[in-house]
């Protein structure tokens, strides 16, 4: 039986009367990667927040490893082996591109670990051609590939991607996806995503939120022939 390594019990989000999440129950098991969908307004962005600590849950508990980090900081949360990489990427912009990942590598490893992980990720990421560039003068996906290797300098055991490919090119993509595979022999994942044809591309499993629940978790191919998912969700993108 695999184990569990992060687990929501009776999730709970309250927004005055309005209940954005309601009573989710939700398993992610050691190395597996898993993909969150939703109409908008289905709830997937809320109950990310609760995992990475952005929002405190009005009831129910998170645990990860056993533990209860249900009111823990994010501080504390990154210090257990989650790494969170939002949406808009939140590298320094003032320093190069090495600095960045170095202080990344350096808040968890001795000083030459911390320079052996740079170096293996400037090479995986491709990044070596621009390692002493500003990282506010790069184009916008470098950023985020910045930020996923500082996210990768962490070792983190589970790692926590919101909408990773926005604003990317086609081929930015498709690297991002390959990038996100080889990521998940080393870690699990949690990705929340509306590129349809990218969670194609990387899961194994999907999670489809809707009105505040869970309506359904299976591969993608049984999600897409699914008709109330169809229905409240994919529309023609079921059939692309």
């Amino acid at each position: 039986m695999s184990e569990v390594l992060l687990e929501a019990r009776d999730l709970e989000k309250r927004f005055g009367g309005v209940r954005a999440i309601a009573g989710v129950d939700f398993r992610l098991n050691r190395g597996e990667l898993r993909c969150l969908i939703g109409p908008n307004g289905a709830g997937k962005s809320t109950f990310f927040k609760m995992l990475t600590a952005q929002l405190r849950p009005s009831s129910g508990r998170i645990l990860f490893e056993g533990r209860d980090i249900t009111a823990l900081e994010p501080q504390r949360i990154s210090r257990l082996g989650i790494g969170i990489k939002n949406q808009v990427p939140s590298v320094f912009d003032g320093i190069p591109v090495y600095e960045g990942l170095w202080l990344a590598a350096a808040s968890r490893h001795p000083g030459a670990e911390a320079a052996g992980i740079v170096s293996e990720i400037l090479e995986r990421l491709d990044l070596g051609g621009i390692s002493d560039h500003l990282v506010g003068t790069l184009a916008h996906g470098q950023r985020q590939w910045v930020e996923f290797g500082m996210v990768m300098a962490l070792r983190p055991k589970l790692i926590l991607l919101d909408e990773p490919t926005a604003g990317m090119s086609h081929d930015e993509v498709k690297r991002t996806a390959e990038l996100i595979r080889e990521l998940n022999r080393e870690a699990a994942l949690i990705v929340v995503e509306h590129d349809m044809q990218f969670i194609r591309d990387i899961a194994a499993t999907v999670t489809v939120f809707h009105q505040g629940r869970i309506l359904m978790e299976d591969t993608m191919a049984n999600v897409q022939k699914d008709p109330k998912v169809r229905e409240i969700y994919m529309g023609t993108a079921a059939d692309a």
